[in-house]
């Protein structure tokens, strides 16, 4: 997939824990870990929005588009 999800290094440069992140948002542990792990097929904006609050970031600080190399 082209959509990088970077969640994992913003939690690593706020040195904040997916079990805090989790409570400051409202959003399960397990349905960050999907997300983190790249597995998610969409995010909601009022999710992207509490994480970016939280961890006091931008959207593009989380997700980064990188084109497929392949053609």
């Amino acid at each position: 997939m082209a959509i990088i999800v970077n969640l994992d290094v913003m939690l690593a440069k706020r040195k904040m824990q997916l079990n805090e992140l989790s409570e400051k948002v409202g959003i399960t542990q397990s349905n960050l870990s999907i997300l983190k792990t790249g597995k998610a097929k969409a995010i909601r904006f009022s999710t992207l929005e509490g994480i970016c609050q939280a961890l006091d970031c931008q959207p593009g600080d989380i997700l980064e588009y990188r084109p497929d190399t392949e053609e």
